[in-house]
């Protein structure tokens, strides 16, 4: 029997879904620092091949494969899925080589940045007004930027790509009309030949890490499909059976967690402009999280209002 979500209130399991999704997310830099040796190429295809088991496994458990099987003879449902497999792989991308080359910091200040970039995102695309907190917010999220930017010469570009590719992701996915186990899915199809053809020439020329006499390597890029999709798919359902108030809170434990392994495990540095930007990254987010959490309260308060009207 299906679990019909209420707007007012979290499901417990709902929440139990998110909270283990984004812890998840928050350790996956010490398993892919663990593979720091392997190219993020090649970390990328064996996620990719070792996640369609998984995925397979929990389509066939739900009985939902026939879904994935008709969206397959679907041109327009084909298209927007290699939209989001492209996106998906572009952010798998730029977190691997982030983790593995010392930039877990950068990584933690693109996720931090995200649900200001998709409130942008919102204004931008689909007309949603910003109010005077929101737009404070944003603008403070930018004058960080602009402060990492001017003393590093450069923009933070992996914190830039990070945002941009899974606000995007996030957008264009709302847009794909299958279900959340279902849509990975066929990402994670469309993507197979590219990876495994990746993998088998990697192998062919010697150049490939896996099934060689370092066993632990291969066991972790075989675990690079669970570490995938088993979140994902937490967050997907997760996402469904609570409140988008609740989910705007509880987004910031992976960052956060990222954060604090970048400078207490890894020991990237956290001095200069970092000490300033952070900080107006975090007020930021205070000032996001607590409209949020106004509205939320406005929109339940309306629907006792109603309610109430109605029972007169």
């Amino acid at each position: 029997m299906s679990i019909i979500p209420d707007p007012n209130n979290d499901s417990p399991r709902g929440l139990a879904f998110a909270v283990a999704a984004y812890l998840l997310w928050g350790f996956l830099p010490l398993y892919m620092k663990a593979l720091a040796h392997v190219g993020p190429l090649e970390i990328i295809a064996h996620r990719v091949v070792w996640s369609l088991p998984v995925a397979a496994v929990v389509l066939f458990w739900q009985r939902r494969s026939a879904d994935v099987l008709t969206a397959l003879r679907t041109p327009r449902l084909l298209g927007m899925a290699a939209l989001t497999a492209t996106l998906i792989s572009v952010n798998w991308l730029i977190y691997i080589w982030a983790v593995t080359n010392d930039h877990a910091m950068e990584a933690a200040l693109g996720y931090y940045i995200n649900p200001l970039f998709s409130v942008l995102l919102g204004a931008l695309l689909l007309g949603e007004r910003l109010n005077r907190p929101q737009k404070l917010a944003i603008a403070l999220a930018a004058a960080a930027v602009v402060l990492l930017t001017v003393e590093a010469g450069r923009l933070p570009v992996v914190a830039l790509g990070l945002t941009f590719s899974w606000g995007i992701y996030a957008y264009c996915k709302k847009s794909l009309p299958l279900g959340p186990n279902q849509g990975f899915t066929l990402e994670v199809l469309l993507l197979m030949p590219l990876a495994l053809g990746y993998v088998i020439w990697l192998q062919s020329t010697g150049q490939g890490h896996f099934g060689g006499e370092d066993v632990t390597t291969t066991l972790l890029l075989i675990g690079c499909g669970p570490v995938t999709a088993i979140p994902l798919m937490f967050y997907a359902n997760g996402a469904k059976l609570v409140r988008l108030s609740t989910i705007g809170i509880l987004q910031y434990i992976a960052p956060t967690m990222i954060f604090v392994t970048a400078v207490l495990v890894f020991g990237e540095p956290f001095e200069g402009a970092r000490l300033i930007a952070f900080p107006m990254i975090w007020l930021a987010l205070v000032i996001y999280s607590v409209t949020l959490i106004r509205e939320a309260g406005q929109r339940r308060r309306t629907r006792r209002d109603l309610a109430s009207q109605r029972a007169q």
